[in-house]
């Protein structure tokens, strides 16, 4: 009898591991998804034909193998496409699981495939972000160049450059804290002008509550020397390497993207497991853990709309849910030790509400030399780094893919706010809070109020773990559910780790070499995204 993986979340790394589950093992996955989408964090909204990635995903990482992954299920525009995984499976399925009839059909269907395959592709993007602060736009990374020394003046620069060769000369400052990272890196006037206001919109708490480690797992080697390096590197060879194997993550000039956004990819992903024999159930709430002898034997479901409640069973368990909700889970059916209950109970976690804008037009122009659709604004977003205005980002949906909006001589426009589920902006309604974003672009001077044509707004609860409050203990809740031989914590919420959408996939693939292998030591999984291998430097 096949083996059963019990998969929670149908997010990158949930999705991910229920692909390498059944590309590589007879295990069968079946996954519970609490809510109706596809994709966690980076799934794709779509408001009457116009698309909204919620955050931004841009799909670029250091490993080759995720690469490689990302273009076998959406090749680049103009490649062939693959289905390996479907075709293997259905040509070694029983009669009693694919009917003769059904096994044809579809092995017919991806040899002869229909026009609409065309749209499932990757398109090769060019990465240009930049920072606005007192009004005017920064490249970021911050470009050293002829236009920020015009903007910000000979005095400013010269405060910064002196502040940088102070944070150089004299000995570093040990870094127990965000702020230390940052200031180490770039001295104390760059990081307060481009760093400190964004990073606190954030997380809601002072860059000298958060733990040094978002910064090693985020922006790991860069600093202003790496960004000279790097200008330096560009000049010389124009950076046409689409891998960009020894670049920093924030100094990349290229990525590749959905045809149709990153929910796209993740759907087709999600239809791959569901044609290979693999489950995903929607609306299903994992609200209780039962576990054996160093060992999990099943979960409690219960279904949103019904409001039913069954039991599960499974021989291995994926999970990619908050872990504060996992331990409330195993107390449900189990005790937990005290230290640990408490530690999860003090983890915390950041929100994002998205206000999406259809517009005429934007007030502010092209000063770039980069040619975009109807010669709008290049950036793939901006941050907001002025200390008065409450958004974090602005994204420009039409320079992430033309194809996100319906019409595009029209402006699609996100702009991103970071707070905490449950707090006064959280609640507040969809009027209020369009409104007041709507307020905010007039203020930044984007904007004419009469070409605002549309608008929505989403919340996407528990988008960022905080590396902050009972962070510093989360080794207790680690050797505690490492005891569990047949769990695997994956992603960035079943990991709490800001992983980016590669690292989470990592994660999820180790954890099925693991049971391949055997393997019963987990630390290979929680090193992807802190071992050299899987860094950014």
């Amino acid at each position: 009898m096949n083996k059963t993986a019990i998969i929670i979340g149908a997010g990158p790394a949930g999705l991910t591991a229920a692909y390498e589950l059944l590309d590589k093992t007879n295990i069968k996955p079946i996954i519970f998804e609490q809510s109706d989408d596809i994709g966690g964090i980076s799934k794709t909204v779509n408001y009457k034909g116009n698309r909204i990635d919620i955050g931004g995903h841009r799909f670029f990482s250091k490993s080759k193998t995720i690469m490689d992954w990302w273009q076998n299920i959406l090749p680049l525009q103009g490649a062939p496409a693959k289905d390996d995984l479907i075709l293997k499976r259905i040509s070694h399925f029983p009669e009693e699981t694919f009917s003769r009839k059904i096994k044809e059909r579809t092995i017919s269907k991806i040899k002869n495939p229909d026009p609409e395959t065309e749209d499932k592709v990757m398109l090769i993007r060019n990465r240009i972000s930049r920072i606005i602060f007192l009004r005017k736009f920064y490249d970021y990374p911050l470009n050293l160049n002829k236009d920020m020394i015009l903007k910000l003046g000979i005095p400013a620069m010269m405060r910064f450059g002196i502040s940088y060769l102070k944070s150089m000369i004299l000995p570093i400052k040990p870094e127990n804290s965000l702020e230390d990272f940052f200031i180490n890196r770039f001295g104390k006037e760059l990081y307060l002008a481009f760093f400190k206001n964004y990073t606190e919109k954030v997380w809601g708490i002072s860059c000298k509550e958060i733990k040094p480690e978002w910064g090693i797992q985020r922006i790991k080697g860069v600093s202003v020397k790496e960004v000279l390096k790097d200008a330096v590197r560009n000049s010389l060879s124009g950076n046409k390497n689409l891998h960009q194997k020894n670049k920093e993550t924030s100094l990349i000039r290229q990525y590749i993207y959905p045809k149709y956004g990153p929910g796209q990819l993740w759907e087709e992903v999600a239809n791959i497991i569901t044609t290979a024999g693999g489950e995903i159930h929607k609306k299903q709430q994992v609200i209780g853990i039962i576990q054996g002898e160093n060992k999990i034997s099943g979960i409690e479901i219960k279904d949103t709309i019904t409001g039913n409640i069954k039991t599960i069973k499974g021989d291995f368990f994926f999970s990619t849910m908050p872990i504060k909700e996992l331990i409330e889970g195993i107390k449900r059916n189990a005790s937990v030790p005290y230290e640990v209950k408490e530690t999860a109970c003090g983890l915390t976690y950041r929100s994002i509400v998205v206000v999406g804008f259809l517009l005429k037009r934007l007030k502010i122009t092209n000063d770039t030399k980069v040619k975009t659709i109807n010669d709008i604004i290049p950036d793939n977003w901006i941050y907001v780094q002025e200390a008065e205005i409450q958004a974090g980002r602005l994204q420009i949906y039409n320079n992430w893919s033309p194809y996100m909006i319906k019409d595009m001589a029209k402006v699609w426009m996100g702009m991103e706010y970071f707070c905490n589920e449950g707090d006064e902006f959280w609640n507040g309604s969809d009027e209020k809070i369009v409104n007041f974003a709507k307020e905010e672009l007039l203020k930044l001077d984007i904007i004419y109020a009469e070409d605002i044509l549309d608008n929505i707004v989403m919340r996407m609860p528990k988008t960022y773990p905080v590396y902050s409050g009972t962070y510093n203990k989360i080794d207790l809740i680690k050797d505690y559910l490492n005891k569990f031989d047949n769990l695997f914590l994956i992603g960035r919420n079943g990991m709490h780790r800001y992983n980016n959408q590669d690292h989470s996939m990592l994660s999820a693939m180790v954890a099925v070499e693991n049971i391949i292998k055997g393997t019963r030591d987990k630390n290979n999984i929680w090193n992807v995204n802190m071992e050299q291998e899987y860094q950014e430097k």
